[in-house]
């Protein structure tokens, strides 16, 4: 009996690391919900001032530029698994919102202004293992669209030592298509629910426009190319269904 029992508890525990009825099997559709980080990483090129007053400029101001600050979201995805292995998912967050700070000699400046930024993704991915094993890594690789809403130049300080007293400034930026590159793993708790934890990397790169007003009403147009290219991770809590 006492060797019948040990069996029964060894089979028992092979059985909960296995997890017989994971969720990630062909067919399964999952939701998942949690926390994202992004990091950019990048920074921007020298201010070109494009023209003043109509006329054409077309120089660049030395020493300047921007960075785009680190900024927490929720994100929401929703996938459909087509084999034990492959899935597709659709990822998406509630735009955060990032401080634009100085950099190189309007570093001095610190925060510049804000925009918040809007990048839903497509991602297809390679789960590794079968669908009976409860710890599951991937690797996978999508397409993103990213466009900007609320650009901002907030520090007057900024702009007034720059383009003179009285003067005012806009920003608008540029949206593109970017790939997506994405690796991590999901835990089965149990049949329904799961643990997942991701890294991405996406390389993006936008065109910031400004249109500056002096105090006379000339208008200075100018813009720089800022590469943001984020770091994303993303802890969250799934379920199958």
């Amino acid at each position: 009996m006492k060797n019948t029992y040990k069996k029964m508890l060894m089979a028992g525990a092979a059985m909960a690391l296995a997890g017989a009825a994971q969720a990630q099997s062909a067919g399964s559709n999952v939701v998942s919900l949690g926390w994202m980080r992004v990091m950019p990483t990048g920074d921007s090129q020298l201010l070109t001032i494009d023209s003043i007053a109509g006329r054409p400029a077309g120089v660049q101001r030395p020493n300047t530029g921007a960075k785009i600050d680190g900024a927490d979201t929720a994100g929401l995805t929703f996938g459909h698994f087509f084999t034990d292995n492959i899935s597709a998912e659709f990822v998406v967050g509630i735009p955060p919102k990032h401080d634009v700070s100085g950099d190189r000699g309007y570093a001095q400046y610190g925060k510049l202004g804000e925009v918040r930024q809007w990048s839903p993704a497509i991602v297809a991915k390679w789960h590794f293992f079968d669908a009976k094993t409860k710890f599951r890594p991937y690797v996978g690789v999508g397409v993103n669209y990213t466009w900007f809403t609320g650009e901002s130049v907030t520090n007057q300080n900024f702009v007034q030592r720059e383009f003179g007293p009285g003067s005012t400034m806009t920003a608008t930026a540029s949206s593109s298509w970017n790939p997506v590159f994405n690796v991590g793993a999901n835990y089965a708790i149990n049949e329904k629910w799961f643990v997942g934890f991701s890294v991405s990397y996406v390389p993006i790169s936008a065109t910031a426009h400004f249109t500056t007003t002096l105090a006379n009403g000339a208008k200075v147009e100018s813009h720089t190319k800022i590469k943001i290219d984020p770091v994303v991770t993303f802890l969250n809590v799934g379920y199958k269904f």
